[in-house]
């Protein structure tokens, strides 16, 4: 066994055994994906071929997965999932695999849309999740046994239960933890600086009263008035 080593597959490595091909809608992240060999998904294992993603239009406020044949006309699984953060996003469709044993299928891990910073990490029923935490020493979301047959139900059976699913991670001792020590969260947004607040103007010196000079202005104006009075006057006599 060795420790967790998620396989990185990108849709441009068209190299890579699991890749091949995809293609994606935006509405509901509808992913088109071949797999060239057998895939592990919560509650079964699918065989070599082609696959189509996308997020179910569910009422919860959970991330549920449905995966079908290529054309979209048969239901294979609905997948309980929880977002999952990254730093980096990238213009392709990017999944993740767990490491199995040796000779047994690799087991799908998250999913990530292209341009999203947020995945879909699924979760898995408790027996398969506890063979792949100690397959990769490491925690692994899970759900209990009783909701693993939701994942073949049909879709609005599905979906109502496993939107009552509780979630946590088990770890390779078998204790189960919260799904928070597996799934990244997005990081708290930085506070913003503090601002010194300015500091008021300086209060202007009070003035003298304006009142003696208009009264001044107004005698001016009067002895001016009366002397032009008395010379127009000597002017007409």
């Amino acid at each position: 066994m060795r420790r967790l080593h998620v396989l990185v597959i990108c849709l441009a490595m068209m190299g890579s055994m699991f890749l091949p091909r995809a293609r994606a809608d935006n509405w509901n992240k509808k992913t088109v994906i071949t797999f060239s060999g057998p895939v592990e998904i919560p509650g079964m294992v699918l065989p070599a071929g082609t696959y189509m993603f996308k997020l179910m239009d569910s009422l919860g406020d959970r991330n549920i997965v449905q995966i079908f044949n290529a054309k979209g006309t048969h239901l294979f699984a609905t997948i309980l999932a929880i977002s999952n953060f990254r730093m980096t996003t990238t213009n392709r469709t990017v999944i993740t695999f767990s490491e199995r044993p040796l000779n047994t299928p690799i087991a799908l891990h998250a999913w990530f849309y292209p341009g999203d910073n947020f995945g879909q990490e699924f979760v898995y029923p408790k027996a398969e999740a506890l063979a792949l935490a100690k397959a990769n020493q490491a925690p692994v979301l899970t759900m209990p046994r009783e909701f693993a047959a939701a994942i073949t139900a049909p879709p609005a059976a599905a979906d109502k239960t496993l939107r009552q699913a509780p979630i946590a991670a088990v770890e390779p001792s078998g204790q189960e933890v919260p799904a928070e020590t597996v799934v990244a969260p997005q990081p708290a947004a930085p506070a913003p600086a503090e601002v010194a607040a300015a500091a008021p103007p300086p209060a202007l010196p009070k003035t003298a009263s304006e009142l003696p000079l208009i009264a001044l202005l107004g005698t001016l104006l009067l002895t001016a008035g009366l002397g032009m009075l008395a010379f127009t006057r000597r002017m007409v006599a």
